[in-house]
């Protein structure tokens, strides 16, 4: 589409609804800056519990960054800055409890439209009103002695509760093919495929169980250290699933986290193509129209998604949506209407710049990396690729002098390799 005249330039079944995979972000993140706005923070919250001056209440407000390392942030700076707080309002002599307040989305976690073979691994992490260190944790193995299954050496962060079943296997590719499976609040993970052999260590990442429990715990552990005294951790997740009205009331607020602002958040899915940052903007644009936390907030975020495009006369007729990162299969919906989401960002979005620069630029950064390298479109691109099984998809847009361009290009069950695939996209892409 030319942006400049709205005119289509070429197409080739546009109206058809195909898989997208991660393209799908670009609705999710586009979505959240037009409802939440560039500047819009996280802000997670510990208080003393004014009910009960023994008890420290974590307040979570759905924020994915708690913890994140992909912003080269001091990862525990967070459990730092809470402990030296608190030691200054908490009595050596006394026992205290944690309360964590993590029900801010339920505890579905996950769609119920993903497949198995993701569901346990740090792509596919559940998205909670807790979250701490992206939901991840690393998996080490001692691969040198080149017996299957290798030896665990350790987990990062220490996961003590996890029981893992090791069916790996080794190559001599050097290929990372190791997968760990296991349900949310589920303890028990197999771990499945095959990792380099001949390594002192080598490690695969699997998503944390219960997140907001995690962090109650490892809050606790600092402060034990510090010299408080915790003689219980929980979660919400009990009473919530019991429907049973707990009484609290946040009192003294001794410490608040503030994540950085929508527009980095949302460059880091969009480069990064990060789904647990997805995952989590769909859920907050749902919880903001729909506060019941007893109601869902990722289809209160789907039904938001349809509502708010088709306000703005962009048909939603061909959009199936089960998530906001693009993971589950059954996501589908049309070339034309991403095109025309890409148009509107572009031409009368007020978020714009912070939308347009959130996209990856070919042949420099992110996903793009390698894409349209050393052509006459490379850095001139910035768009989202998406790839899951059998699917290639490219969206964004093509800006070279009076050339502007909204493009998506959906390829499902191709045949060839997925390179051959990549080539002829930017082949075609080339002749623009």
């Amino acid at each position: 589409m030319d942006l400049n005249t709205g005119k289509t330039i070429v197409s080739h079944d546009p109206q058809k609804s195909l898989t997208p995979a991660s393209i799908t972000k670009v609705i999710t993140s586009a979505t959240a800056l037009e409802l939440l706005g560039s500047e819009y923070r996280y802000v997670t919250q510990v208080t003393l519990d004014e009910s009960d001056p023994t008890r420290i209440l974590v307040l979570g407000s759905g924020d994915p960054t708690l913890g994140s390392d992909v912003f080269g942030d001091n990862t525990t700076a967070f459990f730092i800055n809470i402990t030296d707080a608190l030691k200054k309002e908490l009595q050596p002599d006394r026992e205290y409890s944690i309360y964590v307040v993590d029900n801010l989305f339920g505890y579905d976690g996950i769609s119920p439209e993903w497949t198995w073979i993701d569901i346990g691994n740090y792509y596919a992490s559940g998205s909670y009103g807790i979250s701490i260190f992206d939901n991840t944790y690393k998996l080490f193995f001692n691969t040198s002695a080149k017996i299957a299954p290798p030896r665990i050496l350790r987990t990062e962060p220490d996961m003590k509760k996890i029981r893992f079943t090791n069916f790996l296997t080794l190559n001599t590719t050097g290929s990372d093919n190791g997968y760990i499976y296991g349900i949310p609040f589920s303890y028990e993970r197999t771990v499945k495929g095959n990792i380099p052999a001949g390594k002192a260590e080598f490690s695969i990442k699997g998503d944390i169980p219960d997140p907001g429990l995690f962090l109650g715990e490892t809050l606790a552990d600092y402060l034990v250290r510090s010299g408080i005294k915790i003689s219980q951790v929980e979660t919400a997740r009990t009473d919530y699933l019991a429907k049973k009205q707990v009484q609290y009331k946040p009192g003294k607020i001794v410490h608040t986290q503030t994540s950085r602002p929508m527009k980095d958040i949302v460059q880091e899915v969009n480069v990064k193509s990060n789904n647990h940052y997805a995952e989590h903007l769909l859920r907050i644009i749902g919880r903001t129209q729909n506060t019941d936390i007893y109601s869902d907030a990722l289809q209160a975020g789907i039904d938001y998604v349809k509502k708010f495009w088709e306000q703005q006369g962009i048909s939603t007729s061909s959009l199936t949506l089960h998530d906001g990162s693009g993971l589950a299969p059954q996501n589908a919906f049309s070339p034309a209407f991403l095109t025309e989401i890409l148009a509107y960002m572009y031409t009368k979005s007020k978020n714009s710049k912070v939308f347009f620069d959130s996209l990856p630029k070919a042949g420099k950064d992110g996903t793009l990396r390698s894409f349209m390298r050393n052509t006459k479109y490379e850095g001139k691109i910035s768009a989202k690729s998406g790839s899951i099984g059998g699917v290639q998809c490219y969206s964004g847009y093509l800006i070279d002098g009076n050339k502007q361009y909204a493009f998506t290009v959906m390829i499902n069950k191709f045949n060839g390799t997925r390179s051959q695939v990549r080539s002829a996209i930017e082949k075609f892409l080339s002749t623009l």
